[in-house]
């Protein structure tokens, strides 16, 4: 099995937090978005998984740290990395295409803004699955059309009418990913664009024509990483999974507390120190990180951030920051100071 993963994109509605890190890479509860994705799907699979395709942007922005974190997350799952480059946003057709050398034999392809909670088997008579979730405004996504057997017939964008509850989230497996390479190819020989993109969709809709079937696999929690709000949400949500599952060490040994308290669940990174603060619930922080008079709750901190007599309350807030103020929703990317 291989797993493609495209993640070209600048992350602009994240902005400014993807200004200076890749959303991709953005952690949620303590890891990356596109590690926990990936992990996730390789469960949900539960078989080997051979190699992991990664399809990134301009070296410039997706530079030599990115791919080391890739390749080592590849390796973590006994997986062969393999690093694409999309030079142009093209549309989810074309960075799939980048890929190319990749696209044979079974395989799964996750865009890589999304994360999932699912258990469910492949069904061994598909040519191919796409990953759904049932939603009570099926309008606003593009969903699936279901036949009496429950096979996908039609891929329907946004609908006026009812078609179905099962949203499209973005991840796809097929039984032979080839078979959607020679038509994605097809897409790209004869230009078919929408919306001045080649899209996935399309080879999807001609292997359909084909007669191939396509079944859905529905899972139980799907959550956005798309801008501020929905990614702390993500990670509160996230959170409570790791919690129950008690699979992960939220909180690492180093945590150096005075006059503290962490009120669960939290996630908390390496050589973090709280002084007459109080931390969580739904806080994920990062490593290397100071707290002095200060409560935080329902917000996501990164690395290197020192952040004095506040009271923070949905706050996203970046690598390398100082902090001291009286605000409390805020947005706070990279290296800034407010003082």
């Amino acid at each position: 099995m291989k797993i493609i993963v495209p993640m070209a994109g600048r992350g602009s509605r994240l902005r400014p937090h993807s200004l200076t890190v890749p959303k991709p890479l953005i952690p949620v509860a303590g890891q990356p978005i596109v590690h926990r994705l990936v992990k996730d799907i390789a469960k949900v699979l539960n078989q080997p998984i051979e190699e992991i395709a990664f399809v990134l942007g301009d070296p410039a922005w997706f530079g030599d740290n990115v791919v080391s974190s890739l390749k080592a997350l590849a390796k973590s799952l006994g997986a062969k990395a393999s690093i694409y480059r999309q030079d142009q946003p093209l549309g989810t057709g074309h960075a799939i295409m980048c890929a190319k050398p990749s696209l044979t034999g079974p395989a799964v392809i996750a865009y890589a803004d999304t994360l999932i909670r699912a258990d469910f088997d492949l069904d061994a008579k598909a040519d191919a699955v796409i990953w759904t979730k049932k939603v009570e405004n099926p309008e606003a996504y593009g969903v699936v059309k279901l036949n009496s057997e429950n096979n996908i017939t039609e891929l329907v964008e946004k609908p006026e009418n009812f078609v179905s509850d099962q949203a499209v989230i973005g991840i796809y497996y097929f039984k032979d990913v080839a078979v959607l390479k020679e038509k994605l190819q097809e897409v790209l020989d004869e230009n078919v664009m929408n919306g001045g993109e080649y899209q996935i969709n399309d080879g999807i809709l001609r292997m359909m024509a084909e007669g191939r079937i396509f079944k859905t696999g529905t899972v139980d929690e799907w959550m956005d990483c798309g801008n501020k709000t929905v990614t702390l949400e993500t990670n509160t949500r996230m959170l409570g999974f790791l919690k129950a599952d008690a699979e992960e060490q939220l909180v690492a040994d180093s945590l150096e507390l005075i006059n503290s308290k962490i009120i669960e669940p939290c996630y908390i990174g390496e050589n973090v120190k709280l002084i007459n603060s109080t931390i969580g619930p739904n806080v994920s922080v990062g490593n290397n990180c100071v707290f002095e008079n200060t409560t935080v709750k329902n917000s996501l901190i990164q690395n290197h951030t020192s952040i004095k007599s506040a009271n923070l309350d949905e706050a996203m807030i970046g690598n390398h920051v100082k902090y001291n103020g009286d605000f409390t929703k805020i947005s706070i990317g990279d290296y800034s100071v407010l003082e």
